[in-house]
């Protein structure tokens, strides 16, 4: 006798919801933006369903979305180039110096990038009798100070490209950016044996632009070292850091886009996670525009 064979339907795979699950529903509906989901997502890191870092690299995947070039590239003044016009002998101290995998090549002037040179390639300057830096040079990719890091990423790992030169609505270099910069948004700090951990890597100026001078501050910077580099005598008793005396100040842990401002000096929170605030930019505006705010 042959069997009957019954289709299972989707619904059945689905397991039953208890009368509390389904009034708890409709009485705590799902989330409707980013911002409720944020709150969820913070409540149950509280209750100890997710841990901080956890919280910390989904917070970091919505800053990724919100970013762009502009916010934390280096700018074109900070950059670490070669200029392959002059002989390999007088950049190649700095190259090894600085120890970065890979530097744009320019050509005599920082807004005539030819190429990018990745470091494992000068191995054949030791190796060869003839050596050509030319024919070792990577194609350059150019961006858009706008683009989006969550694009940007996409393409970078599409392309399995690392670096890319930022350019200004003129077409002219405004900085560079890299892979491991977009990955430090949502995962903090990448740091590896070459990277330094002198106090001047903390804060870095920017091109001045607009209505003042601008930097871009770490957060783990000591105030001391904040006001004498920017000029100013920031106090907090309670704190040794500019992340903690902003944290005081804001009276609870900053989250990214957080504004305010203290005399002259205007702070915009770049990045944060659920514990501390990562990095800041600051602004110093002339007493005139500080009044019209």
């Amino acid at each position: 006798m042959q069997e009957h064979s019954s289709k299972v339907r989707p619904s059945d795979l689905k397991p039953h919801r208890s009368l509390f699950e389904r009034l708890t529903a409709l009485i705590s509906p799902e989330p409707e933006n980013r911002e409720e989901l944020l709150e969820v997502l913070h409540d149950a890191q509280e209750r100890n369903l997710i841990d901080a870092d956890a919280l910390a690299m989904i917070e970091g995947v919505f800053q990724v979305s919100d970013l762009s070039a502009r916010d934390i590239m280096v700018p074109r003044s900070q950059m670490d180039v070669v200029d392959i016009s002059k002989p390999i002998s007088e950049w190649m101290p700095e190259v090894l110096e600085t120890a970065h995998s890979r530097f744009p090549a320019v050509d005599g002037d920082r807004d005539k990038v030819v190429g990018i040179l990745l470091a494992k390639d000068l191995l054949r300057y030791y190796a060869e009798d003839s050596f050509d830096v030319h024919k070792m040079l990577r194609p350059v990719v150019y961006i858009p100070e706008s683009k989006r890091l969550n694009i940007l990423l996409r393409d970078f790992r599409a392309n399995h490209n690392h670096m890319a030169m930022v350019v200004d609505e003129y077409g002219a270099v405004a900085g560079l950016i890299t892979i491991e910069d977009v990955l430090e948004q949502i995962v903090g700090d990448i740091e590896d044996e070459y990277d330094s951990d002198e106090e001047e890597d903390n804060i870095l100026v920017l091109e001045n632009q607009g209505n003042g001078k601008r930097w871009r501050v770490k957060g783990l910077t000591e105030i001391s070292q904040f006001n004498e580099t920017l000029g100013c005598d920031l106090a907090d008793e309670n704190a040794d850091t500019i992340g903690g005396l902003i944290t005081n100040y804001l009276q609870h842990v900053p989250h990214k886009g957080d504004e305010f401002a203290i005399g002259t000096f205007h702070f915009e929170v770049l990045r944060a996670d659920a514990r501390q605030v990562q990095m800041i930019l600051v602004e110093k505006r002339s007493p005139a525009y500080v009044g019209d705010e």
